[in-house]
């Protein structure tokens, strides 16, 4: 009798265990797909290199693109509870930030919610700095902070690095 219990339970194991393992396998997809997307919604491009003056002002032109189907808040979104897009750089680099100027963000309306406005950008939009630059050379993480969203969710916040070559002369 005791066999009959202990084989019946190891049954009853082996399915749980195989109807958890199918439904961590269905998933999968839906995993891999929102790492793509966090991990790629916003892309740095054009890194380029910039010789200025050391200790005088400059303005740098940067240049991103936001994934096909996704867009981000604008740095000033239509409501209080959105999280801008913002950049930042890193205190003691040797480049400092002195102003950015962030594009106007596009007006959408999701078909979900059709009363609400949202300021966005999606596609490529360009984020002018003003940066102030030591004397050196300077290989600078710049952080563009954003969150994106597609027509039906929000993901967390993120941080897409911008890296800045900068030599001050």
């Amino acid at each position: 009798m005791d066999t009959w219990k202990f084989l019946r339970a190891a049954l009853l194991f082996a399915m749980a265990f195989c109807a958890l393992a199918a439904q961590a396998q269905s998933l999968r997809p839906f995993a891999q797909q929102h790492r793509a997307a966090k991990a790629e919604a916003v892309t740095y491009l054009f890194p380029e290199q910039w010789t200025v003056a050391a200790g005088k002002p400059v303005w740098v032109a940067l240049h991103f693109r936001v994934a096909p189907g996704l867009h981000i808040n604008s740095h000033t979104p239509a409501d209080d509870f959105l999280i801008p897009t913002t950049f930042s750089i890193p205190a003691g680099a040797g480049v400092r930030l002195l102003d950015a100027s962030y594009p106007a963000g596009t007006i959408t309306v999701l078909a979900a919610d059709p009363g609400t406005k949202l300021s966005v950008y999606a596609g490529e939009f360009i984020l002018r700095v003003r940066i102030e630059a030591a004397a050196g050379n300077h290989l600078v993480e710049g952080k563009l902070r954003y969150q994106a969203c597609d027509n039906n969710q929000c993901m967390p916040a993120e941080t897409a690095v911008a890296v800045l070559d900068v030599i001050g002369r």
